[in-house]
């Protein structure tokens, strides 16, 4: 019963909220609806409807002029495969392993190594361990960017894996936009509002509002997911030169009994055992409560027609509570009966607070006779997290009975006083320049440098009291890069980087590694085809990790890992294809292949994939225009970890097919998983079963 009243209140109260912000759009207009909306400045229309990606190296290049592995997820194939939160998403991009190993922690990987790095705009501060919390709504963003490879550039800090970049939407210069309704399996029920609204006759000044709401079951027993998104931003004119935008975003997230820890699959003769894919060692009180607040303001000044200055600075404040309970064996195995289990309560309050500050000048200049693009930059940017934990002043016998069992098996402990959990801060302050220099009109030379100083005071983020020392790193990073166009459709390239990150983990003495050197050089051929609309990369590359720290051991009294530096190489290829190849059909097609190696040369996590090949693609028939279809798929190659689990090579399969009712109205299907694989989705620190076959119907309007 309780479970239908949160239910009733939850998405009627997100249909009011989206036709509230509709209504109040609406009674703004100054114009009528389809009137087209004059603009009186070249400056705020270059700026809103013609963005280029920064990509790899900070400078404005399209995707076919970066040295690098770029691999773009935009709205629209969002859209279709029905992919509302980043992690779905995510699984579109080539190269790209989402490690979701829990509900509420996930890891990426590129070529081999987590991705330490998400940025938003092109501004981001690197994840704690490379773990991320939560899931971002993708209806706030126009596209997600995968910049494969070193970092440098962008970060001054992070490794040779890569970089997630998330572009918000911004106002267009046209008013208009879209409710969406979604209901699918597990009690799915979605809705979600974007709107944009022209401000001013002259077009100066507009504004976009984003809304989305979700709630929905799980095929995890018991689990539940709700999340609730606000974006609101504004973007004009100032005077005859500057742009101003500012924006605010709020997500408020909670999970009830939430999957935290892994699966038991091991018995201890070795055999590896199966549960149902709802197996799940949650219980009914825990609770993973999520809520978060972005505001951001970004001033750009043209200061002649050749170049311009940006000042950017963005705040974000979290703030986390948790109720968790981890099941667990000492000996890493079930018994026969598969009891064996022994049951973890934790509780925990959390906040965090970042502040980024960034001012760049780039533009054009002349010199040998030729156009030539820099950028030359300062940032400082800091980060506080803080938690206290709470103690039990009494709980249930920690024995747990035989698995699966039900979500009443442990009841919720009495819980004492709070104690610190951590309370670290940290502080990084970069320089950093980069140049593409017209050395032909063919050859194009890309020279970067990064200047950091990173200074860490506190705990980490699972410091156990542990203190970093005012922990301070000094380095400096270069880039390199080359490009050729051998045709007019045909570009060669090669590029270099290294990285720094500094490391969390512990020795087996509790003492903090040294800072990681990470390294990537790769060499490619990117080209054009069909009249441009077909973009194809051929990609070589070798990465490097010096001094990475890998899991050594387990400490049973302290109950958590340690690690040991090592260097750790990974090289391989890539090879990608996107765009349009016929008048009515899209495709994006990704192959890669890489080999990890550890200090001996044997290979070494061997829970990454070695092989990953993706494909999306969708047309539209010619006898049924208004009828859309499409499907994607992804196949890994087999993973394992020594004296754990593994997961035979999978395919899965998604599909959907949209129909435009009327010019503003269109219904869509989506089929996740259409052959109902049963697999785990990862093994790396434990093991959880991924979803099986679901379905989701939607219905889409435009205003």
């Amino acid at each position: 019963m309780r479970k239908h009243t949160r239910r009733s209140s939850g998405l009627p109260l997100a249909f009011a909220a989206l036709a509230l912000g509709a209504t109040l759009l609406a009674r703004a207009q100054t114009a009528p609806h389809d009137a087209p909306v004059a603009l009186d400045s070249f400056t705020v229309t270059a700026k809103r409807e013609h963005r280029t990606s920064k990509g790899a190296t900070n400078l404005p290049l399209t995707l076919k002029e970066t040295p690098q592995s770029i691999s773009t997820i935009d709205q629209d194939a969002m859209r279709d495969f029905a992919t509302s939160g980043t992690n779905d998403a995510l699984r579109l991009g080539t190269g790209l392993t989402v490690d979701a190993w829990e509900t509420n922690r996930t890891s990426y990987s590129a070529r081999g190594f987590d991705i330490m790095l998400t940025q938003v705009d092109g501004l981001g501060m690197t994840n704690d361990w490379g773990l991320v919390v939560g899931q971002e709504d993708t209806y706030l963003f126009d596209r997600i960017e995968l910049i494969r490879g070193a970092n440098g550039l962008l970060t001054g800090v992070g490794n040779a894996s890569g970089t997630i970049n998330y572009v918000r939407k911004r106002p267009t210069n046209h008013d208009g936009g879209e409710i969406v309704v979604r209901a699918g399996s597990h009690d799915l029920q979605r809705a979600a509002l974007d709107y944009n609204k022209v401000l001013t006759p002259s077009g100066t000044w507009a504004a976009r509002l984003v809304v989305a709401h979700e709630d929905k079951d799980s095929y995890l027993r018991a689990l539940q997911d709700r999340r609730t998104t606000l974006y609101g931003v504004i973007e004009g004119q100032i005077g005859n030169a500057g742009a101003l935008t500012a924006g605010f975003t709020y997500t408020d997230s909670l999970q009830r009994s939430p999957f935290w820890g892994s699966l038991t699959l091991l018995r201890a003769d070795g055999t590896q055992l199966e549960f149902d894919s709802s197996a799940s060692p949650s219980q009914d009180w825990t609770r993973w409560a999520l809520r978060s607040a972005n505001a951001f303001v970004e001033y750009v000044h043209t200061l002649s027609p050749d170049w311009e200055a940006k000042l950017t600075y963005n705040h974000r404040t979290g703030d986390e509570a948790v109720k968790l309970f981890y099941a667990y064996s000492l000996t890493g195995t079930l018994n026969n009966d598969n009891t064996g289990l022994l049951g973890w309560p934790y509780r925990s309050d959390s906040d965090s607070r970042s502040d980024i500050v960034d001012a760049n000048l780039n533009g054009h200049f002349s010199a040998f006779g030729r156009r030539h693009e820099a950028i030359v930059g300062l940032s400082h940017s800091k980060q506080k997290t803080y938690s206290e934990v709470y103690s039990i002043v009494s709980s249930p016998s920690a024995v747990l009975p035989a698995f699966p069992y039900a979500g009443n098996a442990y009841a919720e402990p009495v819980w004492g006083a709070t104690s610190v959990g951590n309370d670290g801060h940290q502080q990084l302050t970069r320089v950093y320049a980069a140049t593409r220099l017209s050395v032909t009109d063919r050859l194009k030379a890309i020279a970067g440098l990064n200047a950091i100083r990173l200074n860490r005071d506190g705990t980490s983020i699972y410091g156990g009291g542990v203190n970093l020392d005012n922990e301070t790193t000094e380095e400096v990073s270069p880039y390199a890069g080359l490009t050729c166009d051998l045709t007019a459709n045909v570009l060669a390239y090669a590029s270099y980087s290294d990285i720094f990150q500094a490391q969390d983990q512990r020795d087996i003495s509790g003492r903090f590694l040294a800072p990681m050197k990470g390294v990537n050089a790769e060499i490619g051929l990117k080209a054009e085809w069909l009249n441009r609309r077909l973009l194809t990369t051929v990609a070589l590359f070798d990465a490097k990790q010096k001094g990475l720290a890998t899991e050594a051991g387990f400490d049973p009294v302290a109950q958590q890992s340690y690690y040991a530096p090592k260097d750790v190489h990974s090289r391989g290829f890539e090879v990608e294809a996107t765009g349009r190849v016929a008048s009515n059909t899209n495709l994006t097609a990704g192959f890669t292949r890489m080999e990890l190696t550890g200090p001996d040369g044997a290979d070494i996590y061997e829970w990454v994939p070695r092989t990953i090949v993706s494909l999306r693609a969708d047309t539209r028939l010619p006898a049924l225009p208004k009828l859309k279809l499409g499907a994607g798929l992804r196949w890994q190659s087999d993973i394992f970890k020594a004296g754990g689990v593994r997961q035979d090579a999978y395919l899965l399969v998604n599909s959907f097919a949209a129909y435009e009712l009327t010019k503003r109205a269109t219904a869509r299907l989506n089929v996740d998983n259409v052959t109902d694989e049963k697999y785990l989705r990862t093994v790396q620190y434990g093991a959880i079963y991924g979803a099986p076959r679901q379905f989701s119907l939607a219905f889409e309007y435009k205003l």
